[in-house]
């Protein structure tokens, strides 16, 4: 796990987690982070995604130079499906202020936050950004379909065991190399993009599987959504420079990660076309590229006038200059939304109004 804090002398990042008690300090008790929470924090503590971890540590350096008279925000890497669950653990210090996901909130996820009294919640979108399947330069690249990485990487292919141990298994027109591919757990949100955008895309092709998500989603989901565990897809945690080290150590496997991740790397990775068209800044802007996702900040209400500087945080992030195409979180990998998409959650973190739970389905 992945902790960014900023010292005096620059960035400190830590394999560890660091508890947040060790940045507690007293706050009066009517600024509200609630009954029995014990002391408040005096800085902002944010969870999840890998993927978003650089932008908002690329945030909170800026929000710093800015705004000395906060401390350092904690931004922790726990992956989007843990952030969750720590964020929605509940109202109070030891709990964080915002969640980074690199999906949507889910409905279960919703359900746990309103049992545990996590009910105002802000919703903001932040950019976009893509699932990349990227090989060592050193490998011949093929253009995949959903289908192809449906039929490769799932338990059960359209309800069949999975035999398949070559690419040519799956399609003749694939070379025969070995099906072997490092992806993220099922905590990440970059593996629940995987199986939203794609692997259930691929399943979908097939006209019985495509009846069966309308007669009984959740065996659609099972089938289409369930990833083999016999070697073939290996979970690489989510540190994704372990992942490229992987993947130059085997030049024949693929590995699953960020855009922007993937942007960094692009010297050593070559970036899988899927349906002919390959992962780029133009393509995942435009929705062509297949597997094209948002990215999120979730932020508790409760919050937000409890921890010094969230406000400020959440201007920061949201300025041209940072968000916009030409911003500095654009040249760090992050795809910029439409102009009105912009306006309109920039809008959102001034105003801070809440999100209609209901909505999420």
């Amino acid at each position: 796990m992945k902790q960014f804090t900023i010292t005096g002398k620059g960035i400190v990042l830590a394999t560890r987690l660091l508890f947040a008690s060790a940045a507690l300090t007293a706050l009066p008790s009517c600024q509200g982070i609630g009954p029995g929470a014990g002391e408040a924090r005096t800085q902002i503590r944010a969870v999840g995604s890998s993927t978003v971890y650089p932008f908002s540590t690329a945030v909170a350096e800026n929000f710093m130079r800015k705004n000395p008279r906060f401390r350092p925000p904690i931004i922790e890497s726990t992956g989007t499906g843990g952030g969750m669950k720590l964020f929605c653990g509940g109202i109070g210090s030891q709990h964080p202020d915002i969640e980074n996901a690199s999906r949507r909130i889910k409905p279960s996820e919703i359900a746990t936050c309103r049992a545990n009294g996590v009910t105002n919640i802000i919703e903001l979108k932040v950019g976009l950004d893509g699932i990349v399947l990227a090989q060592s330069n050193r490998a011949p690249a093929f253009d995949l379909t959903p289908r192809d990485i449906y039929a490769a990487l799932a338990a059960t292919p359209f309800g069949r065991p999975n035999r398949a141990t070559l690419w040519r298994d799956v399609n003749p027109a694939l070379p025969a190399e070995q099906i072997r591919v490092y992806g993220p757990p099922p905590t990440s949100g970059t593996r629940d993009a995987l199986t939203e955008l794609v692997l259930e895309a691929g399943c979908a092709a097939d006209p019985a599987m495509a009846a069966l998500k309308k007669s009984d989603e959740r065996r659609f989901r099972q089938i289409c959504g369930k990833v083999r565990e016999d070697g073939a897809y290996i979970e690489a945690g989510e540190n994704d420079n372990l992942l490229v080290q992987k993947i130059e150590a085997n030049p024949g496997s693929i590995g699953i990660f960020g855009y922007s991740y993937y942007e960094e790397n692009e010297k050593q990775l070559t970036g899988l076309p899927i349906n002919g068209v390959s992962p780029g800044y133009d393509a995942i802007s435009s929705g062509r590229y297949l597997a094209s996702r948002p990215l999120f900040l979730y932020i508790k209400g409760a919050h937000l006038r409890a921890v010094p500087g969230i406000r400020e945080f959440l201007a920061e992030f949201s300025r041209e200059a940072s968000w916009g195409p030409g911003g500095y979180l654009a040249r760090r990998g992050l795809i910029a939304m439409p102009a009105a998409e912009r306006a309109r959650y920039a809008a959102i973190a001034r105003s801070m109004i809440p999100m209609d739970l209901a909505s999420v389905q």
